[in-house]
């Protein structure tokens, strides 16, 4: 029987036939830069910390566990992945990206892609035809789904028969979805991309990326890239990540619960003009949910009547937290104009449907009463405050 991710988060089967490390139950810290050896040609398998580490190899394997994936490799950030991934192209190759992304990855492809002479277009690939933008240059086809943080969805299953259709590499952002809830190497995509910080660390305490395939070449150009460059986890980085990891399964569920009560909640708000989560069932990519994903996750973005409203209530909360980043134990309330999508240029940030009333809310696991009870209180004031 194949077991439940929930066990996944918790056990790596390969590891339960044998005791290691002295019967520890919390994995150890290899907390080593080199390994000494017994002689020429008797490697312990470990030789220098930049190529493999014991800690950083097993929270490697439990990631490619939890993806349904042959390899996974951790990064010091997800940034510092997805600069990996973009070393397997060429100058002049050609790769199409949702237009709706984190910012920082269209920063990254904006500067440094376009630098190296990649070409990206960039599209709605969840409403827009993607094969028309398909030429002989084009080597991949690159989503999140959701996206962030319009919370966009794209049908992973029907891309990835185009990506094969043409011999393209599908590589999807699983961010927001972690695995917990969303597969996408299941549904046919070749890589997929984490931001480790985010709900699998789970805690707003340390940074981290991953990559993850299910085919042997693509790992092979991964296992040498990240030798050569460097960009590995760190040992104690990669414990911290396996700690939260252990809990993603009760957090997840805490955290979409609750995200399901505030966005009815924001629902019957006055101020609010659009309250943008998956899960509610007038979201136009609902289905595709229910279909591709074994829940909606914890992230909802809304629109307010003004700017003006939407700074007082960043400037209200107070156990809510007016912070970048996502997926943590703590709800968290970004303002992505000035924080995630700074460095966006505007025009692009208002196709995409950010504007200066727009505010994104990470849901954490916090009695979903109090949130709701803050929430209130910071509306009721800012109301009296503006007169509305």
């Amino acid at each position: 029987m194949d077991r439940k991710i929930e066990t996944k988060c918790l056990h790596l089967e390969e590891d339960e036939d044998c005791i290691k490390h002295y019967g520890a139950i919390s994995y150890p810290i290899y907390q080593t830069a080199t390994y000494a050896h017994s002689g020429v040609g008797k490697s312990t398998g470990y030789d220098y910390s930049r190529l493999q580490n014991p800690t950083k190899e097993h929270l490697e394997k439990v990631i490619a566990s939890l993806e349904n994936g042959i390899s996974a490799f951790a990064f010091a950030s997800g940034m510092s992945a997805i600069s990996l991934l973009m070393e397997i192209f060429k100058p002049d190759d050609h790769i199409i990206t949702d237009s709706d992304l984190y910012g920082g990855s269209i920063r990254l492809f904006r500067n440094v892609s376009a630098k190296n002479g990649i070409k990206i277009s960039s599209i709605d690939c969840y409403k827009e035809n993607i094969e028309d933008f398909i030429t002989s240059d084009t080597k991949a086809i690159y989503i999140e789904t959701p996206t962030n943080p319009m919370m966009n969805v794209t049908d992973i299953a029907v891309v990835s028969e185009i990506a094969k259709k043409y011999n393209l590499l599908l590589v999807v952002d699983n961010t927001f979805m972690s695995p917990y809830f969303q597969n996408p190497l299941d549904l046919g995509a070749d890589i997929v991309v984490h931001s480790g910080t985010k709900y699998l660390g789970g805690h707003n305490d340390t940074l981290a990326g991953f990559l993850v395939t299910n085919r042997t070449d693509i790992a092979e150009k991964f296992a040498f890239l990240i030798k050569t460059t460097g960009a590995g986890l760190s040992p104690f980085d990669s414990w911290l990540i396996l700690r939260g990891i252990k809990t993603l399964g009760i957090r997840m569920e805490k955290s979409q619960e609750n995200a399901f009560k505030i966005a009815y909640w924001l629902k019957e708000q006055k101020a609010v003009t659009e309250v943008i989560y998956t899960g509610l069932p007038e979201h136009t990519g609902h289905e595709i949910m229910k279909k591709q994903a074994r829940g909606f996750g914890a992230m909802i973005t809304f629109k307010l009547e003004s700017k003006a409203f939407a700074l007082s209530i960043l400037e209200k909360v107070r156990m809510i937290k007016f912070a970048e980043s996502l997926g943590g134990v703590e709800t968290l309330i970004t303002y992505p104009t000035t924080q995630t999508h700074a460095d966006i240029p505007p025009e692009i940030r208002e196709k995409n449907g950010i504007t200066e009333s727009t505010l994104r809310l990470s849901v954490g696991i916090e009695n979903a009463e109090d949130l709701i009870y803050e929430l209130d209180k910071v509306f009721r004031e800012t109301e009296c405050e503006l007169n509305v």
